[in-house]
């Protein structure tokens, strides 16, 4: 046995395998020239698989009775692993597709650095022999969980990957393929690096047995992916982003998020009236989630939309309400004279003049999203005219 890397952190290799019986022998043999801690997850194969694991009684071999997913396999191995007490555990499919030769290149990129990672094998997805569904589908993950997370990823869907079992979530939703998915986006959420590192791929038409159904795992998939991303941006946006804010003084908010940020100052406008206009219309509890949502959409700056749409803070709440039923009254008369002071406004008063209010909040959003973005363009344009004169 040759142990490829000298490393100061504890890891194990899981091997999660139903019905790979063609391809089992030659991935556990491969493993074996670099480690003995080997947990092979038998997740209630039907072929020869049994027969196969015999042979290795030295090894840490869990037969599931019946066959309830690839994800409740890797669970089921992390407990293990943990149990035993391991730091990291290197997945890797039994159907043959992986090379346990890459397994060295894991472990190299987890020695460069002191801070936990969760490494993900990038597949060369334009070779021959790879599935045109196979290909599709990768494209397909990348970007939902680069939305889910702002991570660039060229390979999320590859089985070949090393866990930090400490910092991966303790508990999970799902249980079946999408679980690969679920467990990359929510270990990123806890700011765990989440990084592809090369390996090779091969896949025999004659040996290997896929176990993915198209219609009901991509349905799955695509709940998760709208569970995840609907806690994306009501939560986790949100939290980031004031976490952001609590880290940082104002003037240095300024400087780097403001006048240092790559966007052009005419995105950098619109982003702040974008924040302004949705936190004076009356969509109360929901503008964090639709600043953060439509400067993501647009691909403006998400920090200044958020920004923005605390317009709508406490002390300033009553100005804006009556600023915008005012604004209505002059464009819809109402049945009952509106009184238009701090002692009258409540919500009896909104109810019998809502339409006004509505109608006042949308004018009066429009007419200051453009004050507040204009005066933001120009004072970055003088900011800007300063700075290159200085130069």
């Amino acid at each position: 046995m040759n142990k490829p890397i000298e490393n100061n952190k504890s890891w194990c290799v899981i091997i999660p395998t139903y019905n790979n019986a063609k391809t089992l022998k030659r991935v556990i043999d491969g493993v074996l020239n670099y480690t003995n801690h080997v947990f092979i997850i038998n997740d209630g194969s039907t072929d020869a698989t049994l027969q196969i694991l015999q042979n290795y009684q030295q090894l840490h071999v869990i037969h599931l009775a019946e066959n309830k997913g690839k994800g409740n396999a890797l669970q089921t191995g992390f407990k293990v692993a943990i149990k035993h007490g391991f730091d990291y555990a290197l997945t890797i499919d039994s159907d043959g597709q992986h090379y346990p030769d890459d397994l060295p290149v894991f472990l190299e990129e987890l020695n460069k650095t002191s801070e936990p990672l969760l490494l993900i094998g990038s597949r060369n997805m334009t070779h021959e022999s790879v599935p045109k569904k196979s290909s599709f589908g990768n494209r397909f993950s990348n970007f939902w969980f680069w939305f889910e997370t702002g991570i660039k990823l060229s390979d999320t869907q590859s089985g070949y990957r090393l866990y930090p079992l400490k910092k991966i979530p303790k508990r999970f939703f799902t249980s079946k393929f999408e679980f690969e998915i679920e467990v990359i986006v929510r270990t990123a959420w806890k700011n765990v690096t989440v990084k592809n590192v090369p390996i090779r791929v091969l896949y025999d038409p004659s040996e290997r047995v896929s176990h993915f159904r198209p219609f009901r795992d991509f349905t799955r998939i695509s709940v998760l992916n709208t569970v995840l991303v609907v806690i994306t941006l009501l939560y986790i946006k949100p939290r980031n982003l004031f976490k952001k804010f609590k880290k940082k003084s104002f003037k240095q908010f300024i400087k780097e998020d403001v006048l240092q940020t790559t966007d052009s100052k005419e995105v950098k406008a619109l982003s702040v009236a974008l924040g302004v206009f949705i936190g004076i219309v009356p969509v109360w509890g929901f503008q964090t989630f639709l600043s953060i949502f439509l400067a993501t959409v647009f691909k403006w700056n998400k920090s200044l939309s958020f920004l923005g749409s605390n317009i709508s803070i406490p002390p300033l709440i009553p100005f804006i309400v009556l600023g915008s039923l005012k604004t209505g009254s002059f464009i819809i008369p109402a049945d009952q004279p509106l009184i238009l002071d701090f002692d009258h406004i409540g919500f009896e008063s909104l109810q019998t003049h809502l339409l006004q209010y509505i109608v006042g909040s949308v004018i009066l959003a429009t007419f200051m999203s453009i004050i507040f973005g204009i005066t933001i363009y120009f004072i970055l344009n003088y900011y800007q005219r300063k700075r290159i004169k200085n130069v």
